[in-house]
């Protein structure tokens, strides 16, 4: 397993994290997720190792929720 923290502008309620949750605990790669609006943080625990593909279609996902990764 591997962790992956992001920083992620934009939430503003516990709705917006679980938005966030929602839509990454899609990926069969995905194994937990976690998101605080509170610290602008989104940190989710994988299954396997993260690839540089992997980690494009986390942030792809979060950007599509109109939310902005700060890499």
């Amino acid at each position: 397993m591997e962790n992956l923290e992001l920083k992620v502008q934009g939430m503003k309620c516990a709705g917006c994290e679980n938005r966030i949750k929602k839509a990454l605990t899609t990926l069969k790669e995905v194994k937990e997720v976690t998101a605080s609006f509170k610290d602008n943080a989104v940190k989710i625990t994988l299954k396997k190792a993260l690839t540089p593909e992997l980690k494009q279609k986390i942030i792809t996902i979060i950007t599509n929720l109109d939310f902005v990764v700060e890499e």
